[in-house]
């Protein structure tokens, strides 16, 4: 638990650098950036912040997991949409070989 927060605090400080060098803020304006400034305007404290993105990171691998068995059995339910995905990959990639 410690060495968990101790990188989701890593993590915030180098997103927070990182903010500070661009140029364009609307480029990189996420959620954890959004939860930054709240943070500079006072709005929340750094353990908020911290719970928020540690929540973040904890629940993403559940969610995606779930999304993408659910988009699957949706694309294998309607053929056509299958059809039209790769219509467009194949489009898009040409003759290059799909990379993970």
């Amino acid at each position: 638990s410690k060495d968990l927060k101790g990188a989701m605090e890593t993590l915030i400080e180098q997103k927070r650098q990182k903010l500070s060098t661009v140029e364009k803020l609307d480029e990189h304006m996420d959620f954890a950036s959004q939860l930054i400034f709240a943070q500079n305007r006072g709005d929340l404290t750094a353990e908020n912040v911290n719970q928020c993105v540690l929540e973040m990171m904890i629940a993403a691998p559940d969610t995606l997991s779930v999304t993408l068995f659910f988009m699957l059995i949706l694309i294998a339910e309607h053929p056509t949409v299958e059809e039209e995905m790769m219509t467009e990959i194949e489009t898009v990639m040409g003759k290059q070989e799909l990379q993970s």
